[in-house]
């Protein structure tokens, strides 16, 4: 039996893929990105720190709370793919970040020197579509909304031979009504494109919602539910700030979600003393 939280303790913004390997934020922490892995979804085991280099993370003068914002880790063409967000600055409506692209062969590393992507916003997430092209998705900033400055989930496609990205930005969701819609991850599945996002902030109010789509610009349709995971409307439960997931399937076509929570002291005190955790719920 899975007793959740799976990763106790400061272990947030989980991103799962396939035989079972968990990255997740280490913000002003260095080495960056801790990288788990486990046999049954259960027993999870850390197996590396990829950004180990100052070329890949240079921390000197970051905020607190700033650093490695919400990686996303993914295995295609016979490597291990990682995106994660550099913050320099989080005051204020401006968030000052940079998005990167390192590789490796094996999940023990070494890591790549990192490819620049694009600093229009947060939480990058990079899809591998089945015609073999790839795509960034990730939360950009509109400055003229205050104070949250959530302009939706863009969409731009990345040329790894080229080493950058390419052709038009768009703007594929602008969230539900909840809003912040912010760490996005897209899925294939019966033709369908399926989104995940974040929304409501990491606090109370963390909700993951999902939308789905024929095309993969849309427009996506909101699940009958919105949120398919989220503890904002059961004050009692141990698990809160359940939000910012992220799906695996197993090889007998199980389905499985990570997700941030937290654990506080008791109910009605908001303080959670061992910070953002890591839980998993089986999906249908």
């Amino acid at each position: 039996m899975i007793q959740n939280p799976i990763l106790p303790g400061f272990h947030p913004d989980p991103s799962i893929c396939e035989n079972y390997y968990i990255a997740t934020s280490t913000f002003e922490w260095y080495p960056g990105v801790q990288i788990y892995h486990s046999r049954n979804l259960r027993d999870w085991t850390l197996v590396g720190r990829s950004l180990d280099r100052a070329e890949q993370l240079d921390l000197r003068g970051v905020q607190d709370s700033c650093g490695v914002w919400a990686p996303c880790l993914t295995h295609a063409d016979g490597r291990f793919w990682l995106i994660y967000t550099d913050v320099k600055r989080k005051s204020g409506s401006f968030k000052y970040c940079h998005n990167y692209l390192v590789t490796s062969d094996t999940i023990e590393g070494p890591w790549s020197a990192p490819t620049y992507l694009n600093s229009s916003g947060f939480d990058p997430s990079l899809f591998h579509d089945k015609n073999g092209r790839k795509w960034l998705v990730n939360l950009t900033w509109d400055y003229r909304r205050r104070p949250t400055a959530s302009g939706g989930i863009v969409l731009q496609e990345y040329d790894h031979g080229q080493g950058k990205l390419v052709g038009p930005v768009t703007n594929i969701f602008r969230g539900s009504a909840h809003g912040l819609a912010e760490g996005p991850h897209l899925y294939q599945s019966d033709g369908w494109y399926h989104l995940l996002v974040a929304e409501g902030g990491t606090g109370m109010r963390h909700a993951v919602t999902m939308a789905r789509a024929r095309d993969l610009t849309g427009p996506y349709e909101l699940h009958p539910d919105t949120h398919v995971v989220t503890s904002r409307f059961h004050p009692e439960a141990t698990l809160q700030r359940a939000g910012h997931g992220d799906i695996v399937e197993t090889p007998d076509g199980e389905t499985y979600m990570v997700h941030l929570c937290s654990r506080p002291r008791r109910p009605g005190i908001r303080r959670s003393v061992l910070g953002r955790e890591t839980a998993i719920q089986k999906c249908k």
